[in-house]
């Protein structure tokens, strides 16, 4: 039996067996799972599957496995359940227990503060585009390495390059809207629509006001409004067309009323928002220099634990359209370089055999900047060494916001981010990871660990 087809299986068996999954989903590195009834899923021996490197409980169970593992572990529960990955369950008839169950995961939801349900919408947005933006994000880093060494960029293997590696950000807002719309429920296509319209070129030619219009202003976070009030609209107006013309009239209407709203009233609000958003980050830097790195790389890993990082996407992005590159991500990426050091240093201290797989099995990908097998599996189950972790990401933003470090794309973080920076300071970004590993490895190995905490893996 492979391996994926073994963590399955085992998974299956302890949250209540096939017919308990109601939906089936995976991001980067972690299972995602829709139970019908959350009881019948035991944590502790969810935990102790050879493989699994963490479960978070949280609006639905999500089971860390690891990058490119969690892909083949999901096929193999799509072919065990019969569910699709990323769709619901048909709907059947179910026990009162069922019903029960499903009211009270309602309930919860319903609990939830907005703040955190409006971040994991974000992130429900961007979490499919993030393959694409690392490729594209490599590509470009790599090509712009290429031609600041002197490569010549008319050459025509060099053209291909920088075609591939802006392909998706040159189409960012299209496939935004489209998710955003997807998302909440609407028409996919009718989001693409409204990022289409707003980043236009043709806008440069239209004049509201007396002021000619700025195609892009208001950049993504104008895109996801605008494809969120699509979805509203349509939804309103499909419920007063008749059925025999909707296809004709519900988008009709929809595209009329949002388009025309979007450049009178949504752009110049998201341009208001996102002027402030990137001006003030700018100035949070350029003012607070040290400590302000040390803060927000020290406190990143929090958002990470609740799956809230994802959120913070679009402010990159926002950043790059503004700026041309985005000084925060080269701080925030320390956050995992000081959780690599953590790992290091347990690894050294630690006898048990089951913490060293873990983080034999995490530190690979931790260098490449996936930091959620060693922050599940690890550092947080651990306590202490996930605060040390942090002690030691502070110490690297802090060397990064100093040296004003930036980078030209998202998508990356860790080592794999190097390409990426930009105005060829790639050793200072190199530096601040070795200085977030050393200090992760120093606090950790100081203060943060000692061999009974073992015992909690």
């Amino acid at each position: 039996m492979k391996k994926e087809q073994r963590m399955a299986n085992d998974i299956l068996q302890h949250i209540g067996g096939k017919d308990n999954v109601k939906r089936l989903a995976h991001c980067m590195t972690r299972l995602r799972l829709d139970l019908k009834d959350d009881s019948k899923a035991d944590i502790q021996a969810l935990k102790k599957v050879d493989g699994v490197m963490g479960v978070i409980e949280d609006d639905n169970l999500q089971i860390v496995v690891g990058p490119g593992t969690v892909n083949k572990v999901a096929a193999e529960m799509s072919q065990e359940t019969g569910l699709v990955v990323g769709e619901d369950a048909e709907p059947e008839d179910l026990t009162l227990e069922e019903r029960a169950a499903l009211n009270q995961s309602a309930i919860k939801k319903k609990n939830n503060t907005p703040i955190k349900n409006l971040l994991r919408r974000i992130g429900s947005i961007f979490i499919p585009l993030i393959p694409g933006l690392v490729a594209s994000g490599i590509i470009n880093g790599a090509a712009n390495f290429a031609k600041n060494a002197g490569v010549d960029p008319t050459q025509t293997w060099m053209q291909i390059l920088l075609v591939l590696g802006g392909a998706v950000f040159g189409s960012l807002a299209v496939l935004v809207g489209w998710n955003t719309a997807r998302e909440f429920g609407g028409t996919p296509v009718l989001g693409a629509i409204a990022g289409i319209v707003l980043f236009s070129p043709g806008l440069a030619e239209i004049k509201l006001f007396g002021e000619a219009l700025i195609p892009g202003r208001g950049g993504l976070f104008g895109v996801m409004f605008a494809a969120w009030l699509m979805t509203v609209v349509e939804k309103r107006v499909r419920k007063v067309v008749p059925s025999s013309v909707d296809i004709i009239f519900t988008s009709l209407i929809s595209v009329l009323i949002v388009g025309f709203f979007s450049l009178i009233v949504i752009m110049p609000v998201a341009g208001v928002l996102a002027d402030g958003i990137t001006t003030g980050l700018k100035a949070i830097l350029e003012v607070g220099g040290v400590v302000a790195g040390a803060i927000l790389a020290g406190f990143f890993l929090p958002l990470v634990m609740v799956g809230l990082h994802h959120g913070l996407t679009p402010i990159h992005l926002e950043l790059i359209n503004s700026l041309g590159n985005t000084p925060l991500l080269p701080i925030l990426a320390m956050a995992g370089a000081g959780q690599v050091g953590a790992a290091i240093a347990i690894f050294t201290k630690t006898k048990n055999k089951r913490l060293r797989n873990i983080i034999k099995g995490g530190l690979p990908v931790g260098f490449l900047g996936i930091g959620e097998p060693l922050l599940y599996g690890v550092t947080l189950p651990l306590g202490r060494p996930f605060i040390t972790a942090c002690l030691g990401g502070a110490v690297g933003g802090a060397f990064q916001a100093v040296m004003k470090t930036a980078a030209g794309g998202i998508g990356v973080s860790g080592l794999s981010l190097t390409p990426l920076i930009v105005d060829n300071k790639y050793l200072f970004y190199l530096i601040g990871i070795l200085l977030a590993y050393a200090f992760g490895f120093i606090f950790t190995y100081l203060f943060g660990f000692k061999e009974e905490m073992a015992d909690n893996i």
